[in-house]
């Protein structure tokens, strides 16, 4: 593994965390096999950190809706849009375990308009992509062709909840240089 600085600002240590952080980051860490290096970075301000996965939790962790694959699929296309590079290798691991395609997350992340997904999937990330970089452009217009597609309005928001959290989250990584840990490299690709 590399020796590289996990971050610019502060990195937290497991002992010196409050219980309830420290206990989810070992939760993570025995379901992975490995410590996400945002989990030790944010955690330096707790407050943030539980605010943050909060919202994390109550966006990405739904079974309704669409899939936690779609959920994934959004999160790449809108950061790689947002040049983050922490959060394209992180979820684009977690997008190859989920919709069990090794070649997706590459794809998603480089031209989400050339990727093996459905029309459906291209109109939700079209409309992601939108709110991620146009938002003031988003009109009744963009809510008609997500419905043709069977999209409800939950699942509306969800789209667009989840490429505006990330684009907070894709800000957060490039201004403290957050490092994707080695270990999200080679995850989903076997």
């Amino acid at each position: 593994m590399s020796e590289e600085r996990i971050s610019r600002f502060p990195v937290a240590r497991l002992d010196d965390l409050p219980e309830d952080i420290r206990a989810r980051i070992l939760s993570v860490q025995e379901k992975t096999g490995f410590i996400p290096n945002v989990f030790l970075a944010l955690a330096h301000r707790p407050e943030e950190f539980r605010a943050f996965f909060a919202y994390h939790d109550a966006l990405m962790e739904k079974n309704t809706g669409l899939t936690k694959a779609e959920r994934e699929m959004i999160v790449v296309a809108t950061s790689a849009a947002n040049d983050c590079l922490y959060c394209v290798i992180a979820h684009g691991a977690i997008v190859r375990i989920r919709s069990k395609n090794p070649r997706l997350s590459d794809q998603l992340a480089v031209n989400y308009r050339r990727a093996e997904i459905t029309p459906r999937q291209r109109a939700m990330l079209d409309y992601a992509m939108k709110v991620a970089l146009r938002s003031a452009e988003v009109s009744d217009e963009d809510f008609a062709a997500l419905r043709a597609h069977g999209f409800t309005l939950d699942d509306i928001w969800d789209i667009g909840a989840i490429a505006a959290f990330y684009g907070m989250s894709n800000r957060i990584a490039n201004m403290s240089a957050l490092r994707p840990n080695d270990e999200f490299y080679a995850l989903g690709r076997g």
